[in-house]
Formats: C-alpha cells, sequence, structure tokens
C-alpha cells in the first residue's frame, strides 16, 4: 500500500512555514489521538501517519529531502541521516520526540509550557488568628493591637537567602525552567525540580540567618480595626499581612475570625437584642414604669401595662445591634419576669390573704370554680 503524501496528512500546502506545519500538527494530533476516538479502530493507525508526517516536515533537512525525493528519499540508504520516518516511526522513541515538540501546545496551560516554566518566587501561606471580643466592642467597634506569630524577609539576606545578598544561580538539573520531563510510553511527563523545588534556582552559600529560606519567625504587633456590629464568624482580611513568601516571594494575607463573648444580660439575635427583666409582682398588677439598661451604657424607661403576665415581651426601637454593613440599627426586646415575694412578714401574709378573699368576692366565678375543686379533693379523701 503506498503512503499518503506528508502534505496531504498534515492539510498543509507544500510550501507552509514551519510554523503552519506545527499548528496543522496540533489540530490533527488532538482530531485522531486514540483516547479521544476508542470507538475507532482506524484513529491510532492515522495518528502514526501524521506523528510521522511531522517528524519529517519539522526538520529542515529531511522537508528538503522529502521535498526533492518523496518518500524514496528514506528507503534504501538514500536518507543519509538515519532518518526513518516509515516504518520506524512505531517506536516509542521517535514519537515522544515528536509529541514534546507539540506537548507545550496541547497541555501548556495545564502544566505551564515551556516558555516561563520556572515557578515565580513561592507566595508565603495566609495565616488564620482567632480575636475574641466582648459584646460591647462589638456594639461600638474599636480599634485593637494584636501580636501574631510569623515569618518576615530576612533582614540579612533582603530576602534572597543568599549570604551577603548574593544573587542565586540557575539550577543545573532544570536550566532554570523549574520542572523536569520524563517520557513515559507515549506521553512525556512533566514534574517539579527535585533540586530547585521549582523555583529555578539554587543557593551556593545560604545565608547564615535564615538557612536560604529567606525569611525568619517573628512576632508582629498588628492594628485591625473591628467594625461595629461584627457577629461571631465575621472574618476580616487584612491583605499581604501573612507569612513572607520563600526567597522574596509575596506575602500572603491574614485572616482575623471574630468571636463574640456571651453576655450577662443581653443575648444577640443578628442585629436584634433581648434582654429578661424582673418585675414585682404588684408592678405586673398595677402597671408601672421601670427603668432597663441598653447597650449604650444608658437606660431606657419602660411603661408596663396593669396586668401584665411573664413572657410578655415589649420592643425598644434603635436599642439593638449595629447592622455590619449599614442598614440601621435592630431592636431590642424585654420579657418581663413576674417574681413571686418570698420571706413574707406576719402582716404581708395577712394581706394576701385579704386580697385573695376579696378577689374571690369580685369574681363569683372565680369562688365557683374553687369550691368545686375543694369539694373534689374532700371526695377523694373521703
Amino acid at each position: 500500500m503506498s503512503k499518503r503524501d506528508y502534505y496531504e496528512l498534515l492539510g498543509v500546502a507544500k510550501g507552509a512555514s514551519a510554523d503552519e506545519i506545527k499548528k496543522a500538527y496540533r489540530v490533527k494530533a488532538k482530531e485522531l489521538h486514540p483516547d479521544r476516538n476508542k470507538d475507532d479502530p482506524s484513529a491510532e493507525s492515522q495518528f502514526k501517519e501524521v506523528n510521522e508526517a511531522y517528524e519529517v516536515l519539522k526538520d529542515a533537512d529531511k522537508k528538503a529531502a522529502y521535498d526533492r525525493f518523496g518518500h524514496a528519499a528514506f528507503e534504501g540508504g538514500m536518507g543519509g541521516g538515519g532518518a526513518r520516518p516509515g516504518g520506524g516511526f512505531g517506536q516509542q522513541g521517535d514519537f515522544a520526540s515528536a509529541f514534546s515538540d507539540v506537548f507545550d501546545d496541547l497541555f501548556g496551560d495545564f502544566m505551564g509550557g515551556r516558555q516561563g516554566g520556572r515557578q515565580r518566587a513561592a507566595r508565603g501561606a495566609d495565616l488564620r488568628y482567632n480575636l475574641r471580643v466582648t459584646l460591647e466592642d462589638a456594639y461600638t467597634g474599636l480599634q485593637k493591637t494584636i501580636n501574631v506569630p510569623t515569618s518576615v524577609q530576612c533582614g540579612a539576606c533582603h530576602g534572597s537567602g543568599s549570604e551577603g545578598g548574593a544573587e542565586p544561580t540557575t539550577c543545573p538539573t532544570c536550566s532554570g525552567m523549574g520542572k523536569v520531563r520524563a517520557t513515559q510510553g507515549f506521553f512525556t511527563v512533566e514534574r517539579t525540580c527535585p533540586t530547585c523545588s521549582g523555583l529555578g534556582q539554587i543557593i551556593k552559600n545560604p545565608c547564615v540567618k535564615c538557612g536560604g529560606a529567606g525569611r525568619v519567625q517573628k512576632d508582629r504587633a498588628l492594628s485591625v480595626n473591628i467594625p461595629a456590629g461584627v457577629e461571631t464568624g465575621t472574618r476580616i482580611r487584612l491583605a499581604g499581612e501573612g507569612e513572607a513568601g520563600m526567597r522574596g516571594g509575596p506575602p500572603g494575607d491574614l485572616y482575623i475570625f471574630i468571636e463574640v463573648a456571651p453576655h450577662d444580660i443581653f443575648e444577640r439575635e443578628g442585629s436584634e437584642l433581648h434582654c429578661r427583666v424582673p418585675v414585682s409582682m404588684t408592678a405586673a398588677a398595677l402597671g408601672g414604669d421601670i427603668e432597663v439598661p441598653t447597650m449604650d451604657g444608658g437606660r431606657s424607661r419602660v411603661k408596663i401595662p396593669a396586668g401584665s403576665q411573664s413572657g410578655r415581651q415589649m420592643r425598644l426601637r434603635g436599642k439593638g445591634m449595629p447592622a455590619l454593613r449599614g442598614g440601621g440599627v435592630g431592636d431590642m426586646f424585654i420579657e418581663l419576669a413576674v417574681e413571686t415575694p418570698v420571706n413574707l412578714t406576719s402582716r404581708q401574709r395577712d394581706l394576701l390573704r385579704e386580697f385573695e378573699a376579696l378577689s374571690e368576692d369580685n369574681n363569683p366565678e372565680s369562688k365557683s370554680f374553687f369550691s368545686s375543686v375543694k369539694g373534689f379533693w374532700d371526695s377523694m379523701k373521703g
């Protein structure tokens, strides 16, 4: 069976440039790759033909020979240079050579590609700081200084990691790319260089103070603005205040997580405040005014309606918590807790008995009810 024309296989004209040939090969390689055509038994043979064509046309000398003699240029010793595109392309070494040329084009975005393969200096880690504040602090907001143990740039080498601040040298293993490649079967695998850890550079004389890391451990004092209205779980980000990067790399960020401590009087639900206020039995029965504390440190006078029962709630508008991102201030809710008097004097007992008798006289239905209950219990005793 005669071989197809290499230019026809790639879909390019005979006078196509090297870039046009490479671009055409990319398209064909993606289209015919066996992994994408598992249901097509002819895809693998077509894929090999395309690679064979590219192996010849990418090389200027082989391309010139092919343009002059066609496929005969590589048969019976005419190739001279040992090129064996026909028949020999099934070997893994030849395939890897051709496929590696477009490896970056096919997978460059994922693997980093050849150009600019060396990683930038490693960014420092983000840090977390847990900060506990009072409910009063959450109401007013505050400026607070915190001490954060972290890594900072080494002053001796100015973050370079080299003694005396000398410039690092190119890694001999990866030639500064930060990555090394290994051929495994039909594929070229790229991984981080083990010598320089992907930085593309090595330090011959590490800094004595930081050991070549370019950073040292230190406690830092930072001023943090805690806005009014923060809640438990609120996160505050301080950009660039995290851990310093390796060998001059950019620093990470510091995240401050807020926890609002429980309060002795108030309970919080979002922007609302709730408090339970004790009220005497007489004040609940007769009504009157009481004073209740507010979060701003003041006191508000509240009118208690006559006949109020335990559990009754009243609202104080605008006396709650401020909203974190605007939206005004919430309300405060007061729940009455009517107290039963204890340690009564004889006079107080007499007055309560008189009050009970008067209550029964003024409420015949209640008197009848209690008489029925008393009769029931007397019958049970009998």
